[in-house]
């Protein structure tokens, strides 16, 4: 029975830290799945079972708990930033940059409220810790880490600031979702109301691709190439169908239109008038794409290495007998197929044309799934190797005491997310599936919290009986509801924003998927899905940056206390 005490108690060995991890992140997994009222913790329990473990008295080694610590931290960041890559930089269009100036405001009072509270409880609470109960009752588990890592190189030897994270972010977690409830109590909020004027406002803003059909009785364009067309109307748009003599053929840029064709077109929804103007009349009672056509209709997957980061116009469909792609559907998008759109691994294609010449497209993009379930682990790690280095470039900034550096959580995240929009520009393929995402952020962020759990459980214990806790838990809460309620009024006040819009921003402006839980249980619309997709890659990376340059700006204030 020895090697069953030693297993238990030896804490160098690797089996022991292995056992330790396995069961710590296995019993705070179940019980994160348990719901007090529609309400669960999820992943972030691992971190309670690892502060419960950590007081009866088990122990890891130091050097590497700290390694599994930030390795875990490096992949959950690096594949958030893959994940939302691809559609970070159109989040700032048209109604996401609405979306993202008030997540911008959200964390700008939350970290300023933070500040505020430092210097009122000046002597009692310390600025570390402070910023371990912001993170807490903003529910940024990230913005922790990137902030540790900095205490680290400042040489901070004070209390773990995981206990103010941990005395915070129950309460943060309820009062995001508190907050949500006092905006609807405030504005008289009726659900159904909201969802039926978010539909009729998303009908009217899609930038998705849209079909119509044309007659054509402009004199002046009978004969013309619809490559023609195009360049005199100006405007983009695809023919995916053209009706002429009774016959139903996919048209190539140089087939050309005549006076009585009628035409399936896909554009954007703001150039409809003018195409319709232009061709003639819009008809609204033929439909080129019904059972009786010759042309099929289909989604094609892009698997083929060679494809990632060619242009849309260096496929050549030309080649492939009358076949149109009308539209690109990339990480959760639909895109409008511009020439100069660059295709990626993952994206589908939607396409009309002859079924021979649409099988032989099918061939030349890939379309097998399987080859997607392979990641390319050169990408994935030449890009956590570049995002190291990034984190550990000095950033000298005027008036602060030592540079700022973007850590291992910062460097990572940025380089994911400009890989996930930029990479296939270069060849590289970034795509990793869903499931496979999801695994290893979960993974990571797994390690990182029973990481920092067990460093601190003595310490949190003690915190919540004989020290600070209460006071953490207090002013945590008011860092979770006070900047909230003022962005959801301002939000609604200001901006008339639909209220599903505004709980998705409350979830995403405070990376909270239980908030996102709670709105889904509210409302069968995507609204609020869409919103936090819309603001959660910003809001993660100014969370994770905010803390550091807070930490650093106030070091010599604190030093000199």
């Amino acid at each position: 029975m020895d090697w069953i005490l030693q297993l238990v108690t030896d804490a160098d060995s690797i089996g022991h830290i292995m056992l330790v991890y396995a069961v710590v992140i296995s019993i705070g997994m179940a019980l994160g799945r348990i719901k007090v009222l529609g309400v669960s913790l999820g992943v972030t329990f691992v971190l309670f079972a690892a502060l419960a473990a950590s007081y009866a008295g088990v122990a890891v080694n130091m050097t590497v708990l700290n390694f599994l610590r930030d390795f875990g931290l490096i992949l959950f960041v690096f594949f958030i930033g893959l994940q939302v890559g691809p559609s970070f930089f159109s989040s700032f269009k048209s109604g996401g940059l609405q979306l993202n100036l008030l997540t911008i405001l959200a964390v700008v009072l939350s970290i300023a409220l933070t500040v505020v509270l430092f210097f009122a409880l000046q002597g009692t609470v310390t600025l570390p810790q402070m910023l371990g109960v912001h993170f807490g009752a903003v529910t940024n588990t990230p913005g922790l880490g990137a902030t540790q890592e900095a205490l680290d190189m400042l040489g901070y030897a004070g209390e773990n600031i995981a206990v103010g994270y941990a005395c915070a972010y129950p309460l943060g977690v309820v009062g995001i979702i508190m907050s949500a409830i006092l905006l609807r109590i405030i504005f008289r909020i009726d659900v159904k109301e909201e969802d039926q004027h978010w539909e009729e406002e998303a009908n009217a803003k899609s930038d998705a691709p849209i079909f119509f059909h044309v007659d054509i009785t402009n004199e002046g364009i009978n004969g013309q190439t619809i490559r023609d067309v195009r360049r005199l109307i100006g405007r983009a748009f695809i023919c995916s169908r053209v009706l002429h003599d009774g016959v139903i053929n996919s048209p190539g840029p140089d087939t050309p239109v005549h006076v009585g064709d009628k035409l399936r077109i896909v554009a954007g929804s703001e150039d409809k008038p003018a195409i319709i103007a232009f061709f003639g009349k819009e008809d609204t009672e033929v439909d080129l794409a019904t059972a009786h056509s010759p042309l099929i209709s289909r989604n094609i997957l892009i698997t083929r290495d060679e494809v990632n980061g060619l242009r849309l116009s260096e496929l050549h469909l030309s080649r492939f007998d009358g076949v149109n792609i009308t539209r690109v559907f990339r990480a959760g998008m639909t895109l409008f197929p511009y020439q100069n759109l660059h295709l990626q691994i993952g994206d589908q294609v939607y396409c009309v044309g002859p079924e021979r010449a649409i099988a032989r497209l099918a061939d030349r993009l890939g379309n097998q799934v399987k080859k997607l379930d392979h990641p390319n682990i050169i990408s994935i790690f030449l890009g956590i190797a570049l995002g190291i280095i990034l984190g550990f470039l000095p950033i000298a900034i005027p008036g602060m005491p030592v540079p700022l550096k973007l850590g291992l959580a910062g460097g990572p995240l940025i380089v994911a997310i400009l890989l996930g929009y930029w990479g296939p520009h270069f060849k590289l393929i970034t795509y990793t599936t869903h499931s496979a995402n999801l695994m290893l952020r979960e993974m990571g962020i797994a390690l990182f919290l029973a990481s920092v759990g067990l460093s601190a459980g003595d310490k949190f214990v003690n915190a919540l009986i004989n020290g600070n806790g209460p006071i953490y838990v207090a002013a945590g809460l008011v860092i979770t509801v006070v900047p909230l309620i003022l962005v959801g009024i301002l939000a609604r006040i200001k901006f008339k924003m639909n209220y599903h819009l505004i709980v998705g921003l409350l979830a995403g402006a405070t990376t909270d998927p239980p908030t996102l839980a709670y709105a889904n249980t509210i409302s069968e619309k995507d609204s609020s899905a869409i919103a936090y997709s819309t603001v959660y890659p910003l809001a993660m990376c100014l969370r994770i940056l905010t803390g550091q340059v807070i930490l650093l700006a106030l070091w010599g204030f604190v030093v000199a206390q």
